[in-house]
């Protein structure tokens, strides 16, 4: 039985060699066009690093995945980007001990300490208004603040319009500054 848009799941799921080539084959774009973004940065040799653990990873987890054919592209795409965020994470931490061979162990004063708990915050409702919207604006608001892919790029992915993509981010943005304000008006 040849691996197919139909079946490819159910014989990944099953360990079935020929969808894991299926996967590669059709998704391996996609996965590196979203590892070149986080990681040309730091270092172009990590983005087939991480093409390798994402594939890896969908390999061992893919009984783990609960959906359609097209949530697959999703799934995949979040993978790739954690991946990438860890191996991003990964490299800064060796660059900077490189640099610094000397680490000094410094104690954050109060202010900047109590900044980072400010943002920490901020960041965790903004997620949380995000959460409130429905699955394509939340994909759309992904896609476009935390992977940075430019509108073109979010509409070509999710079959949309550029101006599709634009006023959904518009309409997304009054939304969630209701819901922020809606927020903080009852704390």
């Amino acid at each position: 039985m040849l691996c197919n848009s139909q079946n490819f799941i159910t014989r990944l799921q099953k360990q079935k060699e020929d969808a894991l080539e299926y996967v590669i084959e059709h998704y391996s774009p996609f996965v590196n066009a979203i590892a070149y973004k986080i990681l040309s940065g730091i270092s172009v040799d990590a983005v087939d690093d991480c093409l390798n653990d994402v594939f890896l990873a969908v390999w061992q987890n893919a009984s783990q995945f609960k959906g359609e054919p097209e949530d697959f592209k999703k799934w995949i795409g979040m993978l790739a980007k954690y991946k990438a965020i860890d191996i991003f994470r990964k490299l800064e931490k060796q660059q900077s001990r490189e640099k610094n061979d000397n680490l000094i162990e410094q104690t954050p004063k109060y202010e900047d300490l109590q900044e980072l708990l400010v943002k920490k915050e901020e960041k965790e409702n903004l997620l949380l208004a995000i959460s409130k919207l429905n699955s394509i604006d939340q994909d759309i608001f992904m896609m476009k603040y935390y992977l940075q892919l430019s509108n073109l790029e979010i509409a070509k992915a999710l079959n949309l319009s550029k101006a599709a993509v634009e006023n959904r981010l518009y309409r997304g943005k009054k939304r969630l500054a209701i819901l922020i304000q809606l927020k903080e008006r009852f704390m």
